[in-house]
Order: structure tokens, then C-alpha cells, then sequence
């Protein structure tokens, strides 16, 4: 593998010094490019995209020619999993994913196929290892995977929820059921991740996209715990350096002290809590990323620099922060702001990085 000739973002996870904030943007790759929507159109379909390394890598680098990231995520979805253990992902024009079956009785739960990483996803490792060859060691390239609580609830909803009413009647009604599923997930996402960092992943994240929606109790029993499990089977370091962790709850700004007891390296931020509140409240336990408002990216870029600059004097000076945005960047955002955006996070970070 060719040498990182750009680490900042790795660094800065693991609370080394770096010159200047590192910057990356959840959904980096995707609608609000052109030449995203382009590769798409010549794809046929969002799930040819991500069955297809050569266009997988193309959309994954595009954000990269545009803006000076500090990484790459690897081009994908979270859903792959529940599609490989046989639920058969689909999606439907403005309603997002769905799954022709879904997952509510114990004999839906067994009847699950326990996927291999290696094979039946093998074209996610595929796409790992041309990114990386493309990249050439011009930044790290970062897998991911959804969260075991989060795949649940698309596989027992059958899709996207408001409500999350069927995934709770279990949690409330047949906790057993459920963690017998959730138990099967973590050991699927670890196998995942692990083959992806095989692969060439560099960092992982896990997204926990509706943890926020329960309850504090249900949120450490049915979601971190099982974050737990997965961060202790996953491989930590490749290629002579750390790989580190990040996990991600939207909604989660409350249980920060435990999200950062789990084994992580870093923990994501969304838009809802004060940055400068989540370092005292975590210390020096975890590196911490993000978090500006998406709808931020809306406004005019004198503004835009504004709130980069709040943020950064929020954080403060030292290490451990990787600047995102508190969620993905929303399709109708002009690209130009989102240059605006990368580019004040390094002008304006450098006086925080003095002593580096």
C-alpha cells in the first residue's frame, strides 16, 4: 500500500498534533454533485453504483478533486447487511430504502443468512481496494457500517420510520427477540468492518442513526451495548497504524459519557450539543467529531465562515477534533458552499494548532 501522504485526519483521532483541523462530510459523495448524479444516471440504479467498484470508486474520489478533504468514506450503503442475510433491499422513488421482507418473529430471526463479509459482500472489499489504489495515498480512506440497532429497525419496519412503532412492540414486548436479532447483527457488522479494514479501510465509523429515537435505558441495552461488542472484536491496527473508531449517534448528545466508555477512539457530534459542553463532559477519553448544522451549508459564505469559526472557538485549542458537518450534507446544497465550508476549517483552524 502507498504511503499516507496526508494523515491529519488519522492524527487527530488519535489526539496527536496536527497542523489544522481536519474536515470530512458525512454523504461527501452524493446528490448534491452534479457529477454524482451523472455516474448514478450511467450506473442504472443507486444499487449498481454500489455493486460496481469502478463506479463506487469514481463517486467516492469526486468530492476530492473538488475540495481539499482530509479523507475519503468508502461509497456505499448501510443496508448492505440486511440485504445480504436475505431481505432483498430495494428503493422506492421518494420513500427511500425498503426490504421485500421483513424481520418480527423468532422463525424471521433464524431464518436470517448469516452473511460472509469476504463473499457475500464481497463487492463492497472490491470497492475498499480500488479506492484505495486510486487514491494512491493522497488521504485515508474510511469504511462503515450501520449501527446493529439501526439495521433492526429498517429490517423489522420493512424501511424507513417515524414512529418506529414495530421494532419497540418488540422492545418493549419480546426484549429476548430482539437482542437474539441485535446479537446477530454485531457479529455481522464486525465481520463487515473487519473485512473492510482487511481490505484497506483506514478508519471505521459506525453510524447509529436512530439511537436517539428510544429511551436512555433502551438506548444502552438495545444500542451501545452492542457498539461494545463490535468495538472489541475489530481489528485496531493495519499496515504498522492504529485504525481507529468512530461511533456515531444522532440524537445521542446525552449519553456522551457512556458512548465514550464503549472503546472508541472518537465519537460524532450532531449539530445538537455544544462542542465545547461535550469535551468536558468526555475530557480526554475520546477525539470528537463535527458538528455543524447541514442547513448551515444554506446560508450566504460570510456566514458559513461564521459558524465554522463558532465551532472552532467552541473546541478550542488542542487536538482531537475532526470538523463534519452533525449529519449528512443534504442534497440541494450548493457545492460552492460546501468549498467555502473545507476551506475556512483549515484558514481559521491553523491558530489552534500552534504548538503542533
Amino acid at each position: 500500500m502507498s504511503e499516507l501522504k496526508n494523515d491529519r485526519f488519522l492524527r487527530a483521532l488519535m489526539r496527536q498534533p496536527v497542523d489544522v483541523t481536519p474536515v470530512w462530510m458525512m454523504r461527501q459523495a452524493g446528490r448534491y454533485l452534479p457529477e454524482y448524479r451523472a455516474s448514478r444516471a450511467r450506473a442504472g440504479s443507486f444499487m449498481d453504483l454500489c455493486k460496481n467498484a469502478e463506479f463506487a470508486c469514481e463517486v467516492t474520489l469526486q468530492p476530492l478533486e473538488r475540495f481539499e478533504l482530509d479523507a475519503a468514506i468508502l461509497f456505499s450503503d448501510i443496508l448492505t447487511i440486511p440485504d445480504a442475510m436475505g431481505l432483498g433491499l430495494y428503493f422506492e422513488t421518494g420513500e427511500g430504502p425498503r426490504f421485500k421482507k421483513t424481520v418480527r418473529t423468532e422463525a424471521d430471526v433464524n431464518a436470517l443468512h448469516m452473511p460472509d463479509a469476504d463473499t457475500d459482500l464481497g463487492y463492497v472489499m472490491n470497492a475498499v481496494r480500488t479506492i484505495r489504489r486510486e487514491l494512491n495515498g493522497r488521504v485515508p480512506l474510511i469504511g462503515f457500517s450501520g449501527s446493529p440497532w439501526t439495521l433492526a429497525t429498517y429490517m423489522v419496519e420493512g424501511g424507513s420510520s417515524k414512529d418506529f412503532r414495530e421494532i419497540k412492540k418488540l422492545a418493549y414486548g419480546q426484549p429476548e427477540l430482539l437482542h437474539l436479532l441485535l446479537d446477530k447483527l454485531a457479529d455481522s457488522v464486525a465481520d463487515y468492518l473487519n473485512a473492510q479494514i482487511r481490505a484497506g479501510a483506514q478508519a471505521v465509523q459506525i453510524f447509529d442513526t436512530w439511537g436517539g429515537a428510544l429511551t436512555a435505558a433502551g438506548y444502552l441495552e438495545f444500542s451501545l451495548a452492542y457498539m461494545k461488542k463490535i468495538v472489541s472484536k475489530l481489528q485496531r491496527e493495519a499496515e504498522g497504524r492504529p485504525v481507529p473508531v468512530i461511533l456515531f449517534t444522532k440524537n445521542g448528545g446525552q449519553w456522551l459519557e457512556h458512548i465514550a466508555d464503549a472503546g472508541a477512539d472518537a465519537l460524532g457530534l450532531d449539530w445538537t450539543t455544544e462542542i465545547s459542553e461535550a469535551r468536558r463532559r468526555v475530557g480526554d477519553r475520546v477525539a470528537l467529531q463535527g458538528n455543524m448544522d447541514p442547513a448551515a451549508l444554506y446560508a450566504p459564505p460570510a456566514a458559513i465562515r461564521d459558524q465554522v469559526s463558532r465551532i472552532l472557538a467552541s473546541f478550542g485549542s488542542g487536538e482531537g477534533h475532526v470538523f463534519n458537518l452533525g449529519h449528512g450534507i443534504t442534497p440541494d446544497v450548493d457545492p460552492e458552499h460546501a468549498k467555502v465550508f473545507i476551506d475556512a476549517v483549515h484558514e481559521l483552524s491553523a491558530p489552534y494548532h500552534q504548538n503542533a
